[in-house]
């Protein structure tokens, strides 16, 4: 007999970071429809194309529906269905050889963009387990503003764009095509529609820099060198919050003297912004009380990222716009339970020391291994041998910089298992591959430990095929045959109680209300100071010596030298239609942006004989690829941007689907890093084109 239709409120989650409310329509164990809840409490009814159409994944005739075990050479594309028992002792008694061969820091455990309680889950295995490594896509995403801004002010500046604001400063961000983190696109066109005024930094003129009063057009790889002339324009001309900077601040006086030598006229050579622009954007930022920065992943794209967030941190500071509405907040958790609880942190007291990163001397509270010193240590035993992975919300052979790399990696490793919806280009090269139960075919929370003071309700919608499992049941599962079991639960779904516990509610009592946000708390540093070893916000870092930091941000050089060979920069912009890698095989998405498209401004393409529609080889001093070009004025004549994550799902398995044409990361270099994060020029490259 046929259910009823019926309505189930949840919130959007592999398909994007956004977090959006949704209303999803289901029948008969089907997904019907999916539209914006109106009543989401970051998005108030919009969404984009991507959540709507996200339940065609669920039903993909190509889904992975069981377990598989390699059968042929890696990567061969030969597989062998397995049961789920035989799948978990065969990986348990993979790992736990390496550990006792090893060392149990022998293996990494690997998360790209999760999205739920898994990537927890993830780092409470590896606790347990013994591996102070966990390597994750942090270097290039999220952790630089992250751990940069606990450095500087104690804490983590989110831009607040649900209090009323008078200014959005849009630093490399572009809110209405990827919706970062709880910043949504519909919240930041009501502020407009508010009044607040809008000043974008982007090389690309973006849809949200149509909309803004300035669009600032920066030469790529210069952003911390034009915050700098925003900071030389303030200070020079007293804009600052004089109170603030006296009462609150460390090493003013310093950043005041050092920004001298970054002049609007100076910095305009640096960045092609022309110095009256950078003299009124900045009075604008400082005009507007309170003024909202919202900063994008972008800036963490090159080997300057430190400079380029420390510098922006300081210009949050000094014009008063810390810890205030409308402003960039510290966002305060709900009651609930902590992180160090939730991943056991104390079962791994001396990770710090012991993870693969420290040896590089990455910066402190930076927890995870960035990918680039993973695979030294696979490839050349530093600083110790590296010999199995597990992997899960995660596709490194096309999302790490250096791909060949990364494929020499994998390919070299003793053992990998890998956590999957579809066979992707990493999950070939795997051991074992599991089946996972996707997004609306499992309970989960989302947005805890993003710092955005909120977590949100994920409830099952519908079952998932019968073999699919969520990641967090797999790592349960896994976890009591690697570990002692009392770290474990006999239902995976405890752990979601474990999280909800300190604030009184069940998981269907946090279902009902939806979501759960910490308390609004402005200007509490007046009580308690700023989480600094100083007490303020450091504009200078007190800790530069001890951890052999840069004191103030600075300009030194471009991440990659100008080469006349390669005359034109490469950068690169996410699509609204997929998730990086994700997602090439959903069929209303990949007819919306059927192939990897280069933006190439009209007079360079005329200049090379390239027409719209034509292929073309981009090159840099790392490799060449393919793509389509797509001929616009929206990017300068002296800079292409190219597509990410392209690979081909309908290419050749034994080939791992052609991850190699059209894949970005051909481009890119792990030659050179960044100290602070090991962040790898991932944008901002020398390159050249012709047509294909």
């Amino acid at each position: 007999m046929s259910e009823e239709t019926k309505w189930v409120k949840t919130h959007c989650a592999r398909m994007d970071h956004g977090g959006c409310g949704l209303l999803v329509e289901v029948k008969d164990n089907e997904i019907i429809k999916i539209k914006g809840n109106p009543e989401g409490y970051l998005n108030r009814g919009y969404t984009c194309y991507k959540g709507r159409v996200s339940a065609e994944r669920l039903s993909h005739p190509d889904r992975l529906q069981y377990p598989l075990k390699r059968m042929g050479e890696r990567g061969e594309g030969k597989w062998q269905r397995i049961s789920w028992d035989e799948a978990l002792d065969y990986t348990a008694n993979n790992l736990l050889r390496i550990k006792e061969k090893y060392g149990a820091r022998a293996v990494g455990f690997g998360v790209g963009m999760p999205k739920g309680l898994e990537h927890f889950i993830m780092i409470r295995l590896a606790n347990v387990f013994g591996s102070p490594n966990v390597v994750a896509s942090q270097d290039v995403c999220h952790a630089p503003r992250e751990v940069t801004g606990m450095h500087t002010c104690g804490f983590y500046p989110v831009a607040d764009l649900h209090n009323p604001t008078q200014l959005i400063l849009s630093w490399a961000s572009n809110v209405l095509s990827t919706n970062e983190e709880g910043q949504i696109g519909g919240t930041a066109l009501q502020q407009l529609k508010n009044g607040a005024k809008l000043i974008v930094v982007d090389p690309r003129r973006t849809e949200l820099a149509e909309k803004a009063l300035l669009w600032l057009q920066l030469k790529p790889g210069t952003a911390q060198a034009l915050a700098l002339g925003f900071l030389h324009v303030i200070i020079e001309e007293s804009l600052y919050d004089k109170e603030f900077v006296e009462k609150y601040t460390f090493g003013f006086e310093e950043l005041a003297q050092h920004t001298k030598q970054y002049s609007p006229e100076v910095v305009s050579e640096i960045t092609w912004v022309e110095p009256d622009l950078i003299r009124k954007a900045a009075r604008m930022y400082v005009e507007a009380k309170p003024a909202a920065l919202q900063w994008g992943n972008a800036i963490e794209h090159d080997i300057n990222v430190f400079d380029a967030t420390r510098s922006l941190v300081c210009m949050m500071a000094i014009t008063g716009n810390l810890e205030v509405p409308g402003g960039n907040i510290n966002a305060y958790e709900p009651k609930i339970a902590g992180l160090g609880e939730m991943v056991r942190a104390d079962l791994m007291p001396n990770k710090v020391k012991e993870m693969i990163g420290a040896y590089h001397g990455t910066i402190p509270k930076m927890m995870t291994v960035p990918p680039t010193y993973f695979r030294k240590a696979v490839l050349e035993g530093k600083p110790y041998p590296v010999r199995g992975y597990y992997g899960m919300c995660t596709n490194p052979l096309v999302a790490w910089a250096d791909s060949k790399l990364s494929y020499e990696a994998f390919k070299s490793l003793d053992f990998i298992a890998m956590a999957e919806i579809f066979m992707t280009p990493t999950a070939s090269m795997a051991d074992i591959v599991f089946p996972v139960a996707h997004q609306f075919e499992m309970n989960d929370i989302g947005h805890y430990g993003i710092g955005h003071g909120i977590i949100l309700a994920r409830p099952k919608v519908v079952d998932p095929p019968e073999e699919c499992w969520p990641d967090i049941k797999i790592m349960n599962e896994l976890g009591k045959r690697v570990s002692p079991s009392e770290y474990w639960h006999d239902n995976f779904e405890d752990f979601l109680e474990d999280l909800l516990k300190p604030s009184g509610l069940s998981y269907s009592e946090f279902v009902a209300k939806g979501y759960l946000k910490g308390p609004d708390r402005f200007k509490l540093y007046q009580e308690k100071g700023f989480k600094t070893p100083t007490g303020k916000v450091e504009l200078k870092l007190s800790t530069a010596e001890k951890f052999k930091l840069k004191p103030l941000p600075d300009f030194t050089a471009l991440p990659e030298e100008d080469d006349a060979a390669y005359p034109l920069i490469l950068i690169s912009a996410k699509s609204r239609y997929y998730l990086l890698s994700s997602y090439r095989w959903v069929d209303k998405l990949r007819r919306k942006r059927p192939d990897p498209l280069v933006e190439i401004h009209p007079e360079t393409a005329a200049s090379y004989g390239i027409n719209d529609g034509d292929k073309v080889v981009i090159e840099t001093k790392y490799g060449e690829i393919v793509q389509v070009a797509k001929v616009t004025d929206i990017v300068h004549p002296r800079v292409i941007s190219a597509a990410l994550g392209w690979w081909f799902p309908e290419g050749d398995a034994a080939k791992q689907f052609e991850w190699q044409k059209s894949n970005f990361n051909m481009l890119t270099s792990a030659g050179k890093l960044g100290k602070e994060f090991g962040t790898p020029n991932l944008k901002n490259l020398p390159c050249r084109i012709r047509k294909g």
